[in-house]
């Protein structure tokens, strides 16, 4: 997810556990070969075998329109080691569908076919080309059209994000559109959207029949999520993280995060890890409302690794 799964937090939400591979934000392709500082810009795992320091794999996602240029693309990806690629056609951002990109493509099944051919045909075979698509743009007439589409271009597996690009991120998630799909495709589909707990997960396996689920904005919120996950599968219970567990993780964050970006920007995102934060853990309200209106990354610094060590 643009500007929220970043580096640093992959490395936070891979280290908490559960996790068995990371897609990254998205990079943009136009009319040109994307330069390896771009790409490490955004996956600077690239350089550790396309992994997290935990050890969890990190599957390069492009966006685009033009199948020529996204196939050009998805092969530099695969000389320079990636693991598999990923197509978005689910991004809802207006300046991305503006411009042809992300959810705008799924009024377009034929180039959804198109593009996927395509990058099918740049990759070696041993590299899976796989898409990330939502039921439609503003409606769900061409939902199974557009999976179609993807399977029989060459996809090896498609992620569903249950609403339309018109819905946004607005409750509910259609789960039960999620089944339509994994019967209408002979490729396996990931369940994804509105998972926030573990009986979200569980439902969404149920209503959806998909047994692998891809989690966003739901392991930010709880950044111990697929941990927990892990642990019911295993048939044993886990306490969730408590407010006083996540601190230092939380100083750890914006540790990283000053090391990638001017001091100016850095504030800003750790505000929004605690303003997502609040929706399970009240004491990030008090928080994110005592540093709402610092903009100098140092005070904040301070007071991260204060909040770390009375934890």
């Amino acid at each position: 997810m643009e500007g929220l799964v970043d580096p640093p937090m992959r490395d936070i939400l891979t280290r908490i556990g559960g996790i068995d591979r990371c897609v990254s934000e998205f990079i943009r392709v136009t009319d040109t070969a994307l330069n390896m500082s771009t790409v490490e810009r955004f996956i600077p795992e690239m350089h550790h075998g396309w992994k997290t320091p935990a050890g969890v794999p990190v599957h390069p996602q492009l966006l685009g329109s033009d199948p020529y240029w996204l196939g050009v693309n998805a092969a530099q990806m695969a000389e320079w080691g990636a693991p598999a690629v990923d197509l978005n056609f689910g991004c809802p951002a207006k300046t991305v569908n503006r411009h042809g990109g992300g959810a705008s493509l799924l009024r377009e099944p034929d180039v959804l076919a198109q593009i996927v051919a395509a990058v099918r045909a740049a990759t070696p075979a041993h590299i899976p080309v796989t898409a990330k698509m939502r039921l439609g743009y503003s409606d769900t007439s061409l939902t199974l059209d557009c999976a179609r589409a993807l399977a029989e271009s060459g996809a090896a597996e498609i992620a569903v994000h249950a609403r339309t690009k018109m819905d946004g991120y607005k409750p509910p998630a259609h789960w039960e559109w999620i089944e339509r799909i994994r019967e209408t495709v002979a490729v396996p589909v990931i369940a994804n959207g509105e998972v926030w707990t573990l009986d979200d997960y569980q439902r969404i396996r149920e209503l959806s029949g998909c047994t692998a689920v891809m989690i966003g904005r739901g392991l930010v919120v709880r950044p111990d999520l697929a941990r927990q996950i892990r642990r019911h599968q295993a048939g044993t219970a886990l306490n969730p993280m408590s407010w006083q567990d996540l601190q230092p993780w939380l100083a750890d964050f914006f540790i990283q995060t000053r090391g990638r970006m001017i001091d100016r920007h850095s504030p800003g995102r750790i505000k929004q890890w605690l303003s997502l934060l609040t929706r399970s853990y009240p004491q990030a309200q008090t928080l994110f409302d005592q540093l709402r209106r610092e903009t100098s990354p140092d005070p904040i610094s301070l007071r991260l690794q204060g909040e770390s060590v009375a934890a």
